[in-house]
């Protein structure tokens, strides 16, 4: 249980979700399992590394936040000479999963993302600055781009458009939790944008990213191979989401609205890489 709580294969799974709708946004011709299943489970163990390393830079402030209190790393289970040898297996595994079922330009975008989430992330901008998030944000939005790369082997227009569609998304996602757990990231001393500036100044940025999210998502249909059933259900989320976004400005309830927020951004993107897959 230890092993699995380490790695969080809750956003092991998100990513695997976005992963997908790159893959299939590439894929113009036969399809491969081997590719497939080589950059899908490659992907997962190299995220996998990194959120072994995370937890255990971040045991300290971990056992200050109620939501993260009962990791296994914060509770103190875990060694410094475990947590490497774990991460470090996984990595290992997880490129040469990579490298071996799919090109290097594809293994070359997972280490940048496993170096933007580790080392420029975790262990820089995390505790220091309020461009965590943008940080975070760029390690996030690598998935669908391995996904694409794997199949195409090629960082075109489209690539960028789906690092552009994540991006994007991710900052209001993280804005929401940052909201709702505004007390956890007071009491670890974390810089978030709604403790660092204010209310109204974290609900303009998240409505800006909304609209650049939404213009993203419709651009990927000009530069890419997308069923008209994708546009549509991209524009109806869309809408929906910025109507969300602007009630917020009226809210009585900052935390109940950021919840909402967070819940239907999941939503927002699971639906949109299932309609990419179409």
């Amino acid at each position: 249980m230890k092993l699995i709580k380490l790695i969080k294969p809750g956003i092991i799974f998100g990513n695997i979700v976005t992963l997908c709708g790159g893959f299939f946004v590439a894929l113009q011709g036969d399809f491969s399992w081997i590719t497939f299943l080589s950059a899908l489970v490659g992907m997962a163990l190299v995220i996998a590394c990194g959120c072994v390393l995370n937890n255990y830079i971040d045991r300290d402030i971990d056992q200050l936040m109620t939501r993260t209190q009962k990791r296994p790393s914060a509770c103190g289970l875990v060694s410094l000479k475990f947590a490497l040898s774990y991460a470090f297996i996984l990595g290992i595994i997880g490129f040469a999963t990579l490298y071996l079922g799919t090109n290097l330009l594809t293994l070359s975008i997972a280490a940048i993302g496993l170096f933007a989430y580790v080392v420029a992330y975790t262990i820089w901008f995390k505790r220091s600055s309020i461009f965590g998030t943008v940080i975070g944000a760029i390690s996030g939005a690598v998935p669908p781009v391995i996904g694409y790369t794997a199949v195409s082997n090629q960082f075109d227009l489209a690539a960028l458009t789906l690092f552009i569609i994540l991006f994007c998304w991710q900052m209001p996602h993280f804005f929401a939790i940052a909201i709702y757990r505004k007390d956890d990231y007071a009491a670890a001393n974390i810089p978030v944008l709604p403790l660092k500036r204010s209310m109204l100044y974290t609900q303009v940025n998240m409505l800006i990213f909304i609209l650049l999210y939404v213009a993203a998502t419709l651009m990927l249909a000009m530069v890419a191979r997308v069923h008209i059933l994708y546009l549509a259900v991209a524009l109806i989320l869309g809408i929906y989401w910025l109507g969300l976004s602007i009630k917020g400005f009226k809210t009585d309830n900052a935390s109940q609205w950021a919840r909402k927020m967070f819940i239907l951004s999941i939503v927002n993107i699971t639906l949109l890489s299932m309609f990419m897959v179409l």
